[in-house]
């Protein structure tokens, strides 16, 4: 769920396809919503996961909060193993998520489906307990209700398998306390456009993630003054 787009540009030179095509192609490139820090962050995001999660064997992953869906297509590339489920609340990022589905063409994403953190996770687009192996959730937090974060944790105890892993990443609070500046003047930003959004406190996701039976093994460090933090149910994917 990110907050700042701009649309996707719409360049020439692809070839001499049909009319049909041409005109299929540019429908979609319209709908395709392109978010800067996405494009920052990606490749980051991507090299951790590299480094943590199987890529012998056959997974499934849902994303909750999947934004434009340039995470999910650049994650399905790089994981052809793993069978991707995106997920958003905004009817305009579910466009534009299906809009980059169409337009790459990956078989290992799925349409993507509405899912509202807040809800308990009978509701999340039918997913069964202990079905999933792996869970990413990227810049929702601070941006969102504390009820999604709460919610977040709640539903993905419930359908995570055993050894799943669910991946964070954002700017978070530790113990109270938020750097650098630009962190805290972000986070002063949030709190003024919502009371309800606002960087949470790592504290506070342990305490959570322990509650549902998710560990919290590792935070790393990512550029822009951002973290990645891994919970994990029992042990590593």
């Amino acid at each position: 769920m990110n907050l700042f787009w701009t649309l996707a540009h719409v360049r020439s030179g692809f070839g001499s396809p049909s009319l049909g095509a041409s005109k299929g192609t540019c429908r979609c490139m319209c709908k395709m919503l392109n978010a800067t820090a996405a494009d920052r962050n990606k490749d980051p995001i991507l090299a951790v996961l590299k480094t943590r999660v199987k890529s012998d064997r056959h997974l499934t992953a849902l994303e909750i909060s999947s934004g434009t869906g340039q995470h999910v297509i650049h994650f399905a590339e790089a994981f052809p193993n793993i069978t991707w489920q995106p997920s958003e609340v905004e009817a305009q990022s579910i466009s534009s998520i299906e809009a980059y589905r169409q337009y790459h063409r990956l078989q290992n994403i799925k349409p993507p489906i509405y899912l509202d953190a807040s809800q308990s996770w009978e509701n999340w687009g039918g997913f069964q307990a202990e079905s999933c192996d792996l869970v990413v959730n990227i810049n929702m937090m601070h941006i969102s209700p504390l009820a999604c974060t709460m919610g977040l944790f709640g539903g993905v105890g419930k359908i995570l398998k055993p050894q799943g892993m669910l991946l964070t990443y954002g700017p978070y609070a530790f113990n109270g306390s938020i750097t650098p500046q630009s962190n805290v003047d972000f986070d002063q930003s949030l709190r003024y456009r919502n009371p309800e959004w606002g960087l949470r406190d790592v504290s506070l996701l342990k305490t959570l993630g322990q509650e549902n039976g998710l560990r919290l093994d590792e935070i790393v460090d990512m550029p822009a003054n951002n973290k990645c933090l891994l919970f994990h149910k029992d042990s590593v994917v």
